[in-house]
């Protein structure tokens, strides 16, 4: 495989720390190395932010909030601001695409397809909201003018995770700053490229010093910082549950608000009636797209007995075809998992899965010596309590079950302690409805797996899923607070 290096330039790939609008390193002068995850060789090494760093970038989000133009700004303006990013990304598409490729092991068509345009989406998304977020008049005496209007929360501390880089980002950015908020973002160690890319466009498109700081870091350091700060006002947070009821225990010192979008373990149930070919299909996508890096993965496949055969056939057929290699091999369909930890983990839960009595119909291995390459892996005879039923892997590892009726498949579909996302492929219409009723699950496809867009709230039900909503009317109250004013009047 030859050197990413040499197809890509990353010479302009901004390295250093943005706080307070300009670029800097950090004061221990630390850098990390950021790695290609489909052949080991580092990109770039990027300034490691600690806690002096998460310091000054909050005190330049503060007085940006404060005073400054920011401060000032009508929602119209903002929504500028933000139009013009959203252009900048789109006129740049092909350099972002590639910076994100490379950096997170994603393939490049994939990430053309959906990563980019669904981050530019969600920014012109909430652009135009920026000046539509509008308070209401509440008749309450005859002496007295009674309004309620919305104010920015403040200043958020966004984390977010290295599965989907950028879209995760814009998904908190967008948002907070349609708002009036300011920002704090730490993006994941292993993926901080695309994040610094985006910071370096915002400041091109207009976005006010200190409104955007961009703070990469370890979650030991900068990330702890962040989530303790006692001037920071919301923590928007996507990630593992482990690390999500860290955040909520430091938010609970100063009462910050939280928002976590942390795990899953999604069910994808499949009736004897349903379309049998599209159901592979798509569970097939749903399963191992971005190599199962997914936090609504169809993880857990329920599979109703007389079909559950010839749906295991269909799908370890499916699982066989996709072809692993460089993310810039434009004939590459999965990529690697991210980073050599993350790999020997799926690897242990495979291991797991044999020794608990599950039977590999296909893959289950390694996939060469260099980079982190996993083959989709199915799993057949599959028991309920097995930790390859019950874990979140996020890993190219997928579950089938067997059910025998609808009480069965329920039982097994909110079987877990998660609450994400889930689907049901039935003709049935009425037995749709139905189950996406009784479904723990914030999301719940019906005869499709996994299509989602920035107008729908995205989140789970509780549990090991998280709280609070991304995207949709929903984040607008997320990054905003309700003020009640009361205007005395002459009787």
């Amino acid at each position: 495989m030859s050197s990413v290096l040499d197809t890509v330039d990353l010479s302009r790939t901004p390295t250093r720390l943005l706080i307070g609008g300009e670029w800097c390193e950090s004061a221990s002068g630390k850098r990390f190395a950021t790695l290609n995850p489909a052949t080991e060789e580092v990109l770039l090494e990027v300034a490691e932010a600690g806690a002096a760093e998460v310091d000054a970038a909050v005190d330049a989000a503060q007085a940006a909030l404060r005073k400054g133009p920011w401060a000032t700004m009508t929602g119209a303006e903002r929504g500028r601001i933000l139009h013009r990013l959203a252009a900048l990304m789109r006129e740049r598409s092909e350099e972002l695409v590639l910076l994100e490729s490379i950096d997170a092991g994603k393939p490049l068509a994939a990430t053309r397809r959906m990563d980019l345009p669904a981050a530019i989406d969600c920014l012109e998304y909430y652009a135009g909201w920026a000046d539509k977020i509008t308070g209401e008049v509440v008749p309450t005496r005859r002496d007295a003018l009674t309004y309620i209007h919305r104010v920015p929360v403040g200043v958020v501390g966004a984390i977010v995770p290295w599965n989907f880089p950028l879209m995760n980002a814009v998904w908190k950015v967008a948002p907070a700053l349609a708002c009036g908020c300011t920002v704090v973002l730490k993006p994941a160690e292993l993926t901080p490229l695309s994040a610094l890319w985006l910071g370096r466009a915002a400041i091109e498109a207009g976005l006010p010093a200190g409104v955007l700081n961009i703070v990469p870091g370890f979650g030991a350091g900068a990330g702890a910082a962040l989530v303790s700060h006692p001037d920071i006002d919301k923590i928007a947070f996507t990630g593992s549950p482990q690390t999500g009821q860290f955040i909520m225990r430091a938010a609970a010192e100063h009462i910050t608000h939280i928002g976590l979008e942390l795990g899953g373990k999604s069910p994808c149930v499949v009736f004897a009636d349903a379309d049998l070919e599209a159901a592979i299909r798509q569970t097939s996508s749903g399963s191992f797209f971005n190599a199962g890096q997914v936090c609504s993965a169809a993880t857990r496949v329920i599979v109703e007995d007389s079909i559950h055969d010839a749906f295991v056939e269909g799908l370890a057929k499916r699982a066989k075809t996709l072809r692993l290699g460089n993310p810039l091999d434009s004939a590459t369909t999965m990529g690697p998992v991210i980073s050599q930890r993350q790999m020997e983990r799926i690897l242990g839960y495979i291991d797991a899965g044999r020794k608990e009595g599950a039977q590999a119909v296909c893959g289950g291995h390694r996939v060469g010596n260099a980079g982190y390459f996993i083959e989709p892996t199915v799993f057949a005879g599959v028991g309920k309590t097995m930790k390859i039923a019950q874990e979140e892997i996020f890993g190219p590892v997928v579950s089938v079950m067997r059910f025998s009726d609808e009480e069965q498949a329920l039982n097994l579909a909110n079987g877990t302690a998660y609450s994400l996302a889930a689907a049901v492929w039935t003709r049935n219409i009425d037995r749709g409805h139905r189950m996406s009723h009784q479904l723990n699950a914030g999301t719940v496809w019906v005869n499709t797996y996994g299509p989602t867009d920035t107008r729908l709230p995205w989140g789970g039900m509780g549990g090991q899923s998280g709280i609070g909503r991304d995207l949709g009317r929903a984040a607008i109250d997320n990054y905003t607070e309700q003020k009640t004013v009361w205007l005395q009047t002459r009787a």
